[in-house]
């Protein structure tokens, strides 16, 4: 093709491969007609993978299987699971409600009572044991939602968002009901076994609950309420305020704009004349 053909005679020829080179199409400035088509393409279809990177339209990097693949992080997203981790975490908060369960048991003072004629009262007329037990119960389920938030915050650097503000809520609920539950059973089967035997004048003490807080059933649904919200409360406001005061947009941690790159792959490369990268 001499320089003095004209230049619609020479598109024609780019297109029907006669004098094409490689690289011809990807040149600045040397572009394919609208009406051209590489040949055997049905007009209007999208350009199939695998395309030589010639005809216009073509991946760029199909000639380099395996480019994408090597670049740092590739694929980090895809294997991800952020249902089983928000699921585990769950699990594990209220897993961790019975030990916090035997430790409020054991802080919270027990309530003195004494077996009279007409049934148990209170060794005292106004008791303040169970406020105390209230009191420790709402301590140290609102202190354990703010760890919790906070050690999820820290561990779970790359699940941070609304996944993690769901599971450490609903977690913390969890570890409440099931402290609550732990808590107030120690000592209970031998406190009703007085209440049944025991004969007038016998003192005794009655085990810790909840009189603050506790669940309502409406229906089958149980709606908690009072002071067995605080460790969802907790957790839920620390979660939050962590995320109002990160530094990074998606909360995740980034690279510092000044911070240096990482070496490029094996095979990788942005010389000129090289594919380019996506």
């Amino acid at each position: 093709m001499s320089p003095d053909t004209p230049e619609p005679e020479r598109a024609r020829e780019r297109t029907d491969g006669t004098d094409a080179r490689p690289g011809d199409a990807s040149r600045p400035g040397d572009v394919w007609p609208e009406h051209a088509q590489p040949p055997g393409w049905p007009g209007g279809l999208p350009v199939p993978a695998g395309t030589p990177v010639t005809a216009p339209g073509a991946d760029p990097l199909a000639g380099y299987p395996g480019v994408v693949a090597e670049l740092p992080a590739a694929g980090a997203t895809r294997s991800g699971r952020p249902l089983l981790t928000t699921l585990g975490v769950i699990a594990l908060l209220t897993v961790l409600g019975a030990p916090l369960g035997l430790l409020w048991a054991w802080a919270a003072p027990a309530t003195p009572v004494r077996q009279t004629a007409a049934g148990t009262v209170y060794a005292t007329t106004q008791p303040e044991q169970p406020i105390a037990a209230d009191g420790w119960f709402s301590l140290l389920t609102l202190g354990f939602g703010v760890l919790a938030a906070i050690a999820l915050w820290v561990l779970l650097r790359r699940r941070r968002g609304p996944a993690g503000l769901l599971a450490v809520t609903l977690g913390g609920l969890g570890a409440a009901a099931v402290a609550w539950q732990v808590g107030r059973r120690i000592g209970l089967s031998t406190f009703q076994r007085l209440v049944e035997t025991a004969p007038p004048g016998t003192a005794f003490t009655k085990p810790v609950d909840l009189r603050a807080g506790g669940v309502d059933w409406y229906g089958p649904l149980p709606v908690p309420h009072g002071n067995l919200l605080l460790a969802a409360f907790g957790a839920a406001v620390t979660y939050t305020l962590l995320a109002g005061w990160s530094r990074w947009p998606s909360l995740r941690p980034e690279p510092e704009p000044d911070a240096a790159w990482p070496p490029p792959p094996p095979g990788f490369s942005s010389a000129p004349g090289d594919q380019p990268a996506r």
